[in-house]
This record gives C-alpha cells, structure tokens and sequence, in this order.
C-alpha cells in the first residue's frame, strides 16, 4: 500500500487500466518533476515538444539549421605508427545521450579498438577481447600480434552472426610485423588496410583525408588529423578536443 500512495495510483485503476486497456490521464502538476503522474514520461521542460523541434530544424521547416548526427571512425597507417580519430558523440534514438563519450577503447598499450554501431556491443565484445589478449599474454610470455586479436574478434562476431549484433570495430596496434590495421564488423567480416573510416559519416572522413593524407606526412601533420597515435613503444593519447570546433579552424581553407 506504500508503493500506490507514493506512485499515486489505485488497486481499482490499475485492475481497470489492464483489464479494459484504458488510458490515465497526466494529473495536474506544478512542476515537471512531479513523481505523482499517472503515465510516465520523459522528464522535459513544460512546453517543450523535442520531436516538433527537431523536425523543425530542417530546411523543409523554414529553418537553415541540419542537426549533425551519425558515429564517425578513422584509422589510419603511415610512416610513423597508426592515427585514430573518433567522434564523441553518442544518441539514444533521436535524441544526444553524451556529447563527450570515449568511443576509443583501450584494449593494451599496444592494442587500440575503435566503436560504431551499438555502444554495448563494442564495449562488451572489445573488454572480451582485452581478457582474452591478457590471458594469452600470461600462457605465452609475450603479446599476441594485431592480426591475432583481430582474428579473435572475428571468431566471436561469428558465432552470433545473425542474432542483432550491431558493430564496426577497428583494431589497431603495433606489434613484431610492425603497425597493424584491421577492420571487423558484427558478421565477422575481417579486413586489413593501410585506411579504415567507419559510421554514418565514414565518407566525409575519406574525403577528408583523401585531401590531406601523405605515406610520408610528418607527425605533427597526422595529429592534426587525429586524437590517438600507436607508435612502437605503445599508445599515446594525443588530445581530447571538441573535434566539432575543428571546423572554425580550418574553415579559411574549405571554403
């Protein structure tokens, strides 16, 4: 009885509401963070419509506002080791969840895996891949090569191809062949490259760096491109900026 005096409902209501599938109304409120409301609901400002307002920022809505959304990945190799470069952005449905989310994982110090698709599927899947990359360290007495961790990856994305696994993953790292690239996804397709791009917004990423990419570009060249560099004594983070400020710096030359 506790329980319905604090949700505000009734042992009737509730009989009624799953015997007859009727409909409660939302009480009156004064705030919009009463707890007492009959339906739940999203706690948002009051007058405050998120899917009118996001349908509005569109140039069909009179309004020359497009909402940027969509994961962006990018690795890349040359001359001095692997560069990533991720977005940090991560949405729930339509709506921004985290503006500041790390879609890099750090799997090693030599072992670097990237995330777009579903958050809980690379997350998962790429801390697996760290237990078992651990694990084959203390058997062997020294760190398994990029192309085997990979191949890891892809062996489990096989066993459940086919169930709704959502994932796009780059591993990259540096072992005894040197740099080394690889892309995997949730259907354990498994490639290996000298570029990935990955998400919604991989083809910008190549176009980007179709424009700027060199084999023998200089260090200080690649991070201008990139927020991770693998080199041969492990990962350095090179900064965490808004990449979404990047734009205003390098605007003169775009355009």
């Amino acid at each position: 009885m506790a329980l319905f005096q604090v949700s505000g409902y009734k042992p009737s209501e509730i009989r009624r509401n799953i015997i007859l599938g009727g409909q409660l109304e939302l009480v009156d409120r004064l705030n919009h963070f009463s707890f007492n409301t009959k339906t739940q609901e999203f706690a948002v400002p009051v007058g405050v419509d998120p899917s009118s307002f996001l349908k509005s920022c569109n140039h069909e809505g009179g309004v020359s506002i497009d909402l940027n959304h969509g994961t962006t990945t990018l690795a890349f190799k040359f001359r001095h080791g692997v560069i990533v470069a991720v977005d940090s952005r991560a949405s729930a449905g339509s709506y921004i969840d985290s503006k500041d989310a790390n879609k890099v994982i750090e799997i090693n110090s030599y072992l670097l895996g990237t995330m777009s698709g579903s958050a809980a599927d690379c997350q998962y899947w790429e801390r697996l891949l760290a237990k078992e990359c651990r694990l084959y360290r203390l058997r062997n007495n020294h760190r398994i090569s990029v192309a085997a961790a990979s191949k890891l990856l892809s062996n489990m994305m096989l066993g459940y191809r086919g169930m709704g696994l959502s994932m796009g993953s780059m591993i990259c790292g540096w072992d005894k062949q040197g740099p080394g690239l690889y892309y995997v996804n949730n259907d354990g397709t498994r490639l290996s490259g000298r570029m990935f791009s990955t998400g919604c917004g991989n083809s910008y990423a190549y176009g980007v760096v179709d424009s700027g990419y060199r084999e023998d570009m200089t260090v200080e060249e690649a991070y201008e491109l990139g927020l991770y560099h693998m080199r041969e004594d492990g990962w350095i983070k090179v900064c965490m900026d808004d990449v979404s400020e990047l734009i205003h710096r390098y605007r003169k030359g775009m355009f």
